[in-house]
């Protein structure tokens, strides 16, 4: 998913480049209400796994490989704002050091990887979680849906701009079943490894994922209103 230099036209490249800094500039406000002693730590944890993970690439088939978007999982683990901050940390680390993407389309890949896949996962996700029955195993099945609809939404978003301001001569056709194709074999590695990963956490310390706070604090007040009502 990472767009190169070149390949859309300087003017898409700037509008995507002034609708990341908003966004960023928005989630920096954001995540002041996010971050606490748990939260902080754990962006930094994340940012550095999805970094990590994102060097990694698995083979979807006919030579094409996927990496991990990271979108949704840091939704879920350190809130929507904290998450945008954590991707695109990991974005402009690769653009400069590691020439994974372009500088001049660094504003393009934070819109799709960061802005989208995070506002589409946590969306999805926090529908999900009021639909599904509240126990915290339905935290990774949630996170695991919301990950993998959130990869083909980053690619449908890629076609739009590509179908403004593409540079390259490929029919906008071939680029819609390329992209949503291949993305959506992409996003069930995403989806595996987000509701491995969530549900690891889950199991040790779900106190730490800020997704699953609303309904442990459900579960912790009927517990507190079963225990008063038995001593009475």
């Amino acid at each position: 998913m990472h767009v190169p230099d070149g390949f859309l036209d300087a003017p898409t490249s700037l509008a995507t480049g002034v609708v990341a800094a908003a966004g960023v500039a928005v989630a920096l406000r954001g995540a002041r209400r996010e971050l606490d002693d748990r939260t902080a730590p754990m962006a930094g944890l994340v940012a550095t796994f999805v970094f990590a993970a994102q060097m990694i690439n698995f083979p979807v088939g006919a030579g094409t490989s996927g990496h991990l978007m990271g979108g949704a999982l840091a939704a879920v683990l350190v809130g929507p704002w904290s998450a945008v901050l954590c991707v695109s940390v990991v974005l402009l680390v690769q653009a400069l050091l590691m020439a994974d993407g372009g500088i001049t389309a660094l504003g393009t890949n934070v819109t799709l990887i960061a802005l989208v896949t995070v506002t589409v996962g946590w969306a999805t996700f926090v529908v999900l979680r009021r639909v599904l029955p509240l126990r915290p195993a339905s935290v990774p099945i949630a996170a695991a849906v919301a990950a993998f609809i959130s990869v083909p939404s980053a690619a449908l978003v890629f076609t739009g701009l590509f179908a403004v301001g593409g540079q390259a001569p490929v029919d906008l056709s071939l680029v819609v079943a390329a992209m949503l194709g291949w993305h959506t074999l992409i996003g069930l590695g995403e989806a595996a490894v987000t509701g491995l990963v969530v549900a690891s956490v889950m199991s040790t310390r779900p106190d730490l994922v800020y997704g699953a706070r609303p309904l442990l604090a459900v579960r912790t007040l009927e517990i507190r209103m079963t225990r008063a009502g038995a001593a009475s």
